[in-house]
């Protein structure tokens, strides 16, 4: 069965100027629906055909990885996004707060990494061998390939701002962190729950 762009979570008019109705359709509609169509012109006929999107990761280079992992990063990037703006609060306040010093302090940590990370790439919150980690990675790489657990991510491409924010990734990066994170979707994933929503096959 061939790979599917899945649906948006939500309307592409409900994020306001934080994200523009014409991004999601750029983003979603042309940038996430072609690794989509090239990670299935790429499978069709080998021995990947029929796998899931997390196994096809796990074993492709090239290619096939690049695609493979951004139609995977994507899927999981929407689902970290909400309308509305929501708190951290429970189990995943107690984590941040103990691994980061306080909410504020995290939220400062993640946006040096994701305005600092150089090009393309993607800034990820993960759980690594219990403990949570703020790092990032180039490209279409993706934590799905290095055996840690992602919780939460913000895409740096110059394709998921651009049309917003310009050049200017700061503001991109503050406005999400503060108004257009979906945390009980963050919280979820530190039981595994979510993980699999950005998964097929």
């Amino acid at each position: 069965m061939a790979f599917e762009l899945p649906p948006l979570p939500y309307a592409k008019t409900t994020f306001g100027d934080l994200i523009s109705e014409e991004t999601f359709n750029y983003h979603h509609g042309k940038h996430h629906n072609a690794y989509v169509g090239k990670t299935n012109d790429a499978i069709k006929g080998t021995d990947h055909e029929g796998k899931k999107l997390s196994d096809i990761i796990a074993a492709a280079d090239g290619g096939l990885f690049n695609n493979a992992a951004q139609v995977w990063n994507h899927s999981f990037y929407w689902l970290c996004l909400s309308p509305e703006k929501k708190e951290i609060t429970g189990e995943l306040k107690d984590r941040l707060e103990k691994s980061f010093g306080s909410i504020d302090a995290f939220k400062a940590k993640f946006k040096d990494e994701a305005v600092g990370h150089f090009a393309s790439g993607w800034a990820w919150l993960v759980l690594d061998g219990g403990d949570l980690k703020i790092t990032s990675y180039h490209d279409a790489d993706t934590p799905v390939a290095h055996g840690v657990k992602p919780l939460f991510t913000l895409d740096v491409w110059e394709h998921a701002y651009y049309l917003d924010y310009q050049n200017a990734r700061p503001d991109y990066v503050s406005a999400l962190l503060d108004n257009a994170i979906d945390w009980d979707f963050v919280a979820l994933n530190l039981d595994g729950d979510g993980v699999s929503r950005a998964d097929q096959g």
